[in-house]
């Protein structure tokens, strides 16, 4: 059945401006199954009028941090009702397996929303004690108050969850929102705009433009009355919404990409290691940017543990997601497919060690088989960059101290993986990595209650927790005269 989706602006489904739309293509079969509508300039400035509206004179502006805490915990409850519905529609899009977003995003998106509705009433100011003016006493004080119309702009591989990272952190602190979800998935951001209609969020207060970076994201940053941009994707993308963004001097939160080292010292345990490596690996087809695709490995047992992951690889079961049994559909698109077999080929001639998987013929569906190097070293093209997909590197190290130095030898730093027993051990060296989130004996664990965001060249800002939510606000000071 041939499936068309359109904007969603004030509470109402609108084409574009120009009636232009974009081709919806399936994975698997490489069969256009739909469209949407391609977004202008026009419509991002419908949409950002509508939200400035809300934020400025509507419904919205007069809610208290209670009442928004009771809609975002309605959201949830339906978003809860829907987990099947969200989870077909974000896997089917990209070619996922359903399972994982069952079991992953969409509850984790139900946790953020809950966790919100909590932070929407606890984005307190405080009382500053000073010296007085002209010696007469003060109150000095603070208020939060939200930072304005934000533009959300969404990947493909995430679609919901990441949607939801940003989009109940800024309805938390009292913002509108325009999101501009992926040209390739639009539809859970579209579902769940409609569901928070459903919820009694008032019009305006979300709306979505479908439609490509370089006209829909590109109008969001250079529009006025955006205050600020929120950004998941890759560097390159981030360092040209930072330019532009900058000549207005727009706040701007981005997590970008990343090359996520994975510690294994030779006292870990062996099966949970391989098991979390694995994960960390071959989750989503790879497509993950806190993927931990640099398996760095301590040279006593890093022959054995390669070829167990070696092993795993193989074990994967590829093929239509939507079959029984099958663990890993297709990467997400030609682009993706074409780029992940290029890095393949590049290892083989920069002299790894091809120990599973390797370069993927063309054929029907994206299908790119997990792959795994050996004796690699950190200077390759395969240990420096996003690869997004299957594609895992083992590198051997002798000691602590080179470990850290490895892992620090990126220039990205969104995750790292510690896999020791020395517990003492795990607290240094996990000090000592530079990456916005470290685990120790689990890859890359997501809660609605931690700050996620990276260093360096994976971005800055955090989003999740309440200091995701303090992000969108601005704290005003206000001082008092206090005579007699």
């Amino acid at each position: 059945m041939t499936q068309h989706f359109n904007h969603f602006i004030e509470g109402t489904t609108f084409e574009a401006s120009d009636g232009r739309r974009i081709a919806l293509v399936d994975p698997v079969t490489e069969q256009t199954y739909g469209s949407t509508a391609r977004g202008t300039a026009e419509d991002v400035d419908r949409a950002v009028s509508a939200a400035r509206q809300q934020l400025e004179h509507g419904a919205w502006r007069q809610l208290d941090g209670a009442q928004r805490g009771r809609l975002l915990s309605k959201l949830a409850d339906l978003v809860e009702r829907d987990t099947e519905l969200l989870a077909d529609l974000d896997a089917n899009a990209i070619g996922r397996s359903p399972v994982e977003p069952r079991r992953l995003d969409i509850p984790n998106a139900i946790a953020n929303l809950r966790a919100a509705a909590g932070w929407a009433n606890q984005l307190e100011g405080r009382t500053i004690p000073t010296g007085g003016y002209f010696g007469t006493k003060t109150l000095s004080y603070t208020v939060r108050e939200p930072v304005g119309v934000v533009g959300a702009i969404v990947p493909w591989n995430s679609p919901l969850m990441i949607t939801v990272w940003k989009l109940a952190a800024l309805l938390a602190a009292g913002c509108t929102v325009v999101v501009k979800p992926s040209e390739e998935t639009p539809q859970s951001a579209l579902h769940l705009a409609a569901l928070a209609q459903q919820a009694g969020f008032p019009d305006g207060v979300i709306n979505v433009v479908t439609g490509y970076g370089d006209e829909v994201g590109r109008a969001l940053c250079e529009h006025p009355h955006v205050a600020k941009i929120s950004f998941t994707g890759s560097p390159e993308a981030g360092r040209e919404i930072q330019r532009t963004a900058g000549v207005l001097f727009k706040r701007v939160a981005l997590e970008l990409g990343g090359k996520s080292p994975q510690i294994v010292f030779d006292d870990a345990s062996f099966d949970d290691a391989l098991f979390g490596c694995s994960l960390g690996l071959f989750a989503n087809q790879g497509q993950i940017c806190a993927a931990g695709s640099r398996i760095l490995v301590q040279r006593g047992i890093a022959e054995r543990f390669a070829a167990a992951l070696a092993d795993a690889a193989r074990a994967v079961k590829v093929g239509d997601p939507r079959q029984p049994g099958v663990q890993m559909g297709p990467v997400a698109k030609k682009a993706q497919f074409d780029r992940v077999n290029r890095y393949i080929q590049l290892g083989i001639e920069q002299g790894a060690s091809l120990l599973a998987g390797g370069v993927s013929n063309a054929g029907q569906g994206w299908f790119v088989q997990p792959t795994i190097f050996a004796n690699a070293r950190n200077d390759m093209a395969i240990a420096r960059d996003e690869i997004f997909g299957p594609v895992g590197t083992v590198i051997t190290f002798d000691s602590e101290e080179e470990a850290i130095a490895l892992a620090n030898d990126s220039t990205y730093g969104l995750a790292a993986t510690v896999w020791t027993a020395d517990l003492v051990r795990a607290h240094r060296v996990a000090a000592a990595v530079k990456a916005g989130a470290v685990g120790v004996n689990c890859w890359s664990p997501l809660d609605a209650n931690l700050p996620w965001g990276g260093v360096k060249s994976s971005g800055i800002g955090r989003e999740g927790g309440f200091s995701g939510a303090q992000a969108y606000t601005e704290e005003k000071v206000i001082t008092v005269l206090l005579p007699g």
